[in-house]
């Protein structure tokens, strides 16, 4: 469903980042690979190529007006087109309550997740433009509930969301579309760890932790990195073409919005 198309994905690592890259090679698409870690860029470029598309791996720190103006430019001389930006980069705040939170990490948080993000999607408008291509934000299941010390993460990722349905009614007239995908749990290596330290804590096993999250979510499973992937290929593909301005909650019904 991407056939020949030409994606961007900001903020790759192991988890999803790759997967969306990886799914999206799989459905056709080149792919542009922007993180800060070069060495993991190339260890996905391998796995792209390996698919039989193309990877193009542009080292990048998404905070700075040149090096993602940078990024912008390779794109554009690398594959003459883009038709899909995904902001996928975020930079986890500190855990704890607002009314206790370093202001200083915050900004730092909200630089990476947001003002990124709409620094990217300015910088890329017109080549969506010109492709009639869509941008996809990564935002998550915590704009949907209120639990202490998740209240920088909340704010970031809300900023995003309106920052998303902001940008899709000022895109919307240019032929391009901006949605946002909200995962909950994805049961990729850092929440493996994550589960496996919580069941050290609790002298149980990591299974055991596992089946009783899973037991409060409709499909008693967690998503997978790649069916989260192939939400946010939906959302940039044709098969979308009348969709902007949503968020589409992928979580295996833990909640419903």
């Amino acid at each position: 469903m991407l056939e020949d198309k030409v994606v961007v994905v900001s903020g790759v690592g192991p988890g999803l980042g790759r997967s969306i890259a990886l799914r999206g090679a799989h459905a056709g698409a080149n792919v542009v690979l922007a993180a800060r870690n070069e060495a993991r860029l190339h260890e996905v470029a391998k796995e792209v190529d390996a698919l039989g598309r193309k990877a193009l791996v542009v080292p990048t720190d998404i905070t700075d007006d040149t090096s993602a103006a940078a990024l912008r430019e390779a794109a554009l001389t690398g594959f003459g087109r883009v038709d899909a930006l995904v902001n996928n980069a975020f930079a986890m705040p500190p855990m704890v309550d607002l009314l206790e939170i370093d202001l200083e990490a915050l900004k730092t948080a909200l630089d990476t997740t947001t003002l990124a993000a709409l620094r990217l999607t300015r910088l890329f408008a017109p080549a969506l433009e010109d492709s009639g291509g869509a941008v996809v934000m990564i935002n998550s299941m915590v704009v949907r509930h209120s639990r202490r010390t998740f209240g920088a993460y909340k704010m970031a990722k809300a900023s995003l969301l309106a920052i998303s349905q902001s940008l899709a009614t000022e895109l919307g007239p240019r032929g391009v579309r901006v949605n946002s995908v909200a995962p909950g749990y994805i049961w990729a290596d850092n929440l493996r760890w994550y589960f496996a330290y919580l069941a050290k804590e609790k002298g149980v096993t990591a299974e055991e932790i596992y089946a009783e999250t899973a037991a409060t979510i409709d499909l008693r499973r967690l998503p997978e990195p790649d069916e989260v992937a192939d939400a946010v290929l939906f959302l940039a593909s044709p098969l979308a073409r009348a969709i902007t301005g949503q968020c589409l909650d992928v979580n295996g019904g833990e909640y419903h919005h």
